[in-house]
């Protein structure tokens, strides 16, 4: 039996690359964390989301163990993190920290010997992030010189050249303009697809959406949802109707069980408690004639955040 509890017991430490069991971070009187538990299977990503203030930093300070837990358990692989283990991990913070004056392959070489690559390594993987980013030709200028876009780059780069077990990105495409935010996005899917476990925070809904396969959802300290997104949003409650249509149908909302109905000029968004609504409002529509679409959706998850935290910005 014993034998059969260890067996076990190695398998969930295989499986489960980070473990954050009931862990509470207290400042004097006040919590900024309070009684969280998430479990991350390695070479998953997950979205990590919350207002400002909600206790994401905080909680990636204790999973990188620069902060201690005041009550609770943090393992990756099973051990808890100390020094011993940053090599193997990753950090983008969302105050970026570069060294104005140095150049970018210095600085790069810097953070990269830091991480304990080898020169030939740190050379290899420099031409090679440089060229992927399109940012050879700033091999040799200085990190103060380079456009907002750029210093992103290369502060994103840092995080990722040692190809790190488990990555902490915290807004890693704030400010990028849409190419650029596709050109990053594709490097974090390829390094996912490598077996790297990923945390991925960000008010962008859609890009969590598209890049994660768990979420969790912070309020005031609190975990208020957790777990597989598409679980998430099926379990919701609240779905949304389509109908494109250039007509107003003010009679929709009277139906029961309509919460809400978002008029736009092409079409009507609304939200209802349950799928078995959608019939009573497509009985109501066909009255109208032909509608170019009429579609039950599952709530996206900034319906979710919304629902669950309040507006995405305070």
């Amino acid at each position: 039996m014993l034998y059969l509890c260890r067996i076990k017991s190695l398998i969930w430490e295989v499986t489960m690359s980070l473990n954050i069991e009931h862990v509470t971070k207290r400042f004097n009187q006040f919590t900024a964390v309070n009684d969280i538990s998430i479990e991350l299977e390695k070479g998953k990503m997950l979205g990590f989301l919350g207002r400002n203030g909600a206790g994401k930093t905080t909680t990636f300070r204790m999973i990188l163990g620069l902060s201690e837990p005041t009550e609770g358990h943090i393992t990756y692989e099973g051990h808890t993190i100390d020094k011993s283990m940053y090599n193997r991990i990753g950090y983008l913070p969302e105050e970026r920290g570069l060294h104005s004056k140095m150049t970018v392959e210095d600085e790069l070489t810097y953070l990269a010997t830091l991480k304990g690559m080898s020169k030939k390594a740190i050379k290899k993987n420099i031409d090679y992030w440089l060229n992927r980013f399109a940012i050879t030709e700033n091999r040799h200028k200085r990190i103060d010189s380079l456009s907002k876009g750029n210093q992103q780059k290369i502060q994103l780069l840092a995080s990722m050249i040692h190809q790190p077990e488990l990555l902490i990105l915290d807004e890693p495409f704030s400010g990028l303009d849409p190419v650029n935010v596709e050109l990053l996005k594709e490097a974090v899917k390829d390094l996912n697809n490598q077996g790297s476990t990923i945390i991925y925070s960000s008010h962008r809904m859609e890009h969590v959406e598209e890049l994660c396969d768990d979420v969790c959802i912070l309020n005031h300290g609190e975990l208020v949802v957790s777990g597989d997104i598409q679980e998430v949003k099926s379990s919701h409650g609240y779905k949304q109707v389509i109908i494109e249509t250039n007509k107003s149908m003010p009679e929709l909302t009277g139906i029961q069980g309509v919460i809400d109905v978002e008029v736009n000029k092409y079409d009507i968004k609304l939200t209802i408690e349950n799928e078995s609504v959608a019939e009573s409002i497509y009985n109501q529509v066909i009255t109208h004639g032909y509608v170019r679409r009429f579609q039950v959706l599952e709530p996206s998850l900034k319906d979710i955040f919304i629902d669950k935290v309040g507006d995405l910005h305070e």
